[in-house]
């Protein structure tokens, strides 16, 4: 039986499944010469040769390991070892004529996203009229039946995401997967640039790059306007789980750099529906709060009540306007996976526009047909948890061994509404400089994006994530992936 999906316009069938194109090479033409806009990275690579890169590479893992830049891989959380973070000094280039689709396109994505989520915390006109059906949206794992009918301050549930777009074979763009709970990465979008700036000044003269540094400027400014109290003297906090979340670098960069206070669940206290920050001086009232932490840890009167990580209270004080928090509990709904595959109809179904930036086809494991398919090609399929993130719980079949696929059909069968599946695309690549030696590897690409109500801004850039591994499809830091900076060039 043949399946076949309609995915921005372009029809995806088993057929292309059973032949894998080979990957778009972001640095080369088929014909193994350098793309035009990197003919100027080429020459100096060249001139470098084998020594200068060398020396650069040194260079740029030292200022890491010298600033602390760090991650922590999953597998090593319980020793608690730390890394430097991984960097590749050959920079991603993408050209002005191949930012302004991807700049519309997420703006419109993130646009429809926010009007989703608001709509399906009160009316729910999307579920009445059949575009979503309401079973995924009520049996999701994300759905916060405590905020239904509350308005966020300023009416914006997504204040900040991180979106993850892929080339396929042929070089277009496609979304992979909406990230807008606690999106993470943008410390490290920042560091890539200054370490680049640093180990690569002579070569900023040559290219017109867009900046990417005033991101923590940016987002002090968005955070400040939501203030219920109003900008001028807004108190912000970035709340954080603490030292051992794997993301505690970027909270810490982040409180820095926009120069407000980094705290802790215990350094919060909740008193007649309003937040205070414990300080040396006594309690002092926070009107934004930043939050880093998922919604299950945030108020244990409201979610786990074991949470040690939360505040007792702040959904109350944001329920009733006196703080606001981002971003909004409850939009973990809008990237749960499931409900990623009616995007594009959700786009439709609000703005009355077709999708500027297609996704990849997703086959829901709640629907039988979709299911035994699935299970028959476990082998040529990427499985995904549906609220999950950072590549857990994830098979990807054209490498698992049978035990592995044979574990994941128990647990789609057990659970479906927890999982849904993909076909393999065949990430792009890039050249990198690894051990001495320039290879090419598998990259994705994450821009950030600022909503503000009136006003969207994606940062123009991203964090390009890179799987070091050869041949790895997988990309995420927490699996062992590294990066490089993303030059989007002015002109």
């Amino acid at each position: 039986m043949l399946k076949s999906f309609q995915a921005g316009g372009t029809r995806w069938s088993d057929a292309q499944a059973e032949r894998p194109a080979a990957a778009y090479h972001e640095f080369y033409r088929d014909d193994f010469q350098p793309r035009e806009h990197y003919l100027p990275l080429w020459k100096h690579i060249q001139r470098a040769g084998q020594r200068g890169l060398a020396l650069k590479a040194r260079e740029a893992h030292l200022a890491l390991h010298n600033e602390g830049v760090t991650f922590t891989l999953y597998s090593d959380q319980e020793s608690g070892i730390e890394r430097v973070w991984p960097f590749d000094i050959l920079p991603r280039l993408v050209t002005a004529g191949e930012w302004t689709p991807i700049e519309a396109g997420l703006k419109q994505r993130i646009r429809a996203l926010d009007r989703f989520i608001h709509d399906v915390y009160h009316e729910q006109c999307i579920l009445k009229d059949g575009v979503v059906p309401p079973e995924l949206i009520y049996r999701g794992r994300d759905l916060c039946r405590d905020i239904l009918d509350v308005d966020p301050p300023g009416g914006v549930y997504i204040h900040i995401s991180g979106v993850d777009l892929i080339r396929d074979e042929s070089g277009r763009y496609l979304v992979l997967e909406d990230n807008l709970r606690t999106p993470s990465g943008v410390s490290y979008m920042i560091e890539n640039r200054l370490i680049e700036r640093r180990i690569l000044p002579e070569f900023f003269q040559r290219y017109r790059v867009r900046p990417v540094e005033h991101y923590p400027e940016r987002l002090l400014q968005r955070l400040r306007q939501l203030s219920p109290r109003g900008a001028a003297d807004a108190v912000v906090v970035v709340l954080t789980p603490g030292i051992f979340n794997s993301a505690y670098f970027e909270h810490s960069f982040l409180a820095r750099e926009m120069g407000v206070e980094l705290a802790e669940g215990r350094d919060l206290v909740c008193r007649n529906d309003r937040v205070y920050l414990k300080t040396t001086l006594g309690l002092r009232q926070v009107d934004v709060i930043y939050r880093r932490i998922d919604d299950d840890y945030l108020d244990p009167l409201v979610f786990r009540p074991d949470s040690l990580l939360g505040v007792p209270g702040i959904i109350r004080a944001w329920r009733a306007g006196h703080v606001a928090l981002v971003n909004a509990p409850g939009t973990g709904i809008a990237d749960d996976k499931a409900v990623y595959a009616y995007v594009p109809d959700i786009i439709r179904y609000y703005l009355g526009e077709e999708p500027i930036l297609p996704s990849v086809p997703t086959y829901q494991m709640t629907d039988p047909q979709d299911r035994d398919y699935v299970l028959d090609n476990l082998e040529r399929m990427v499985i995904k948890a549906a609220s999950e993130s950072g590549g857990r719980e994830m098979l990807m079949g054209p490498t698992s061994t049978a035990g592995q696929r044979d574990d994941f059909t128990r647990r789609i069968q057990a659970d479906p509404r927890r999982y849904i599946a993909q076909p393999v695309v065949q990430l792009s690549r890039h050249i990198c400089y690894l051990d001495g030696e320039l290879e090419s590897r598998h990259l994705d690409l994450r821009p950030f994006v600022l909503h503000g109500g009136d006003e969207i801004e994606v940062i123009p850039g991203g964090l390009t994530r890179v799987a070091l591994t050869k041949g790895s499809l997988v990309v995420n830091s927490s699996q062992g992936g590294g990066s490089k900076d993303t030059w989007v060039l002015a002109d």
